[in-house]
């Protein structure tokens, strides 16, 4: 399958689009996206996951900005790819969530298969925006949880930032609505 995804903010401005590819080898997700959360910025990101949808490969640039390429076996033991060095505090992490982007909350809803009011607490790799870099340009450990609340509708909370937000998904687990965020234009014609 491979599908084009187009995400606008929540107030209209920005761009997302997403290529979405799933084989039987894993998910890709490769994406180029304007916004302006917190400032503005540019983007394009790169993920790809496994067969089993563990993350293993992770690509961000931010246009005239910083870079990042992580890799992680799977265990969720990561690897800053530009350095050769080991991330330890990843530790566990089996997804990536790129502030920038609603793709990758796919990633453990696909993963995970939760049934009606089924819930799962994660640790994501978490890539912040431009303006939250603090150090080196590496994801940092974010606890979090899904709740299925029936249907395409789950619960998300970012537990390392006491925030909760509901979330409507197509039946690939690709969010619809992502409120006072990221809603879901047509798909683009074609695709």
């Amino acid at each position: 399958m491979r599908r084009h995804v187009r995400w606008a903010g929540w107030d209209g401005q920005g761009l997302d689009h997403c290529d979405v590819t799933l084989s039987a080898d894993g998910l890709t997700l490769d994406g180029v996206v304007v916004g302006n959360r917190e400032g503005a910025y540019g983007a394009h990101y790169r993920v790809q996951t496994d067969a089993a949808g563990r993350t293993r490969l992770v690509w961000v640039f931010y246009a005239g900005g910083p870079a990042l390429k992580v890799r992680a076996d799977d265990q969720g033991r990561w690897t800053d790819a530009l350095t050769d060095r080991p991330i330890p505090e990843l530790d566990g992490c089996l997804d990536v969530d790129i502030g920038v982007t609603p793709a990758t909350n796919a990633l453990p809803i696909r993963r995970l298969g939760l049934g009606d009011r089924q819930a799962a607490e994660i640790l994501a790799a978490h890539v912040p925006l431009p303006t939250q870099i603090d150090g080196a340009f590496l994801p940092r450990p974010a606890p979090q949880r899904y709740t299925c609340l029936g249907g395409e509708r789950y619960r998300y909370e970012g537990l390392f930032r006491h925030f909760s937000t509901e979330l409507a998904v197509d039946p690939d687990g690709l969010v619809i609505d992502y409120p006072g965020y990221f809603r879901r234009l047509p798909d683009p014609a074609g695709a």
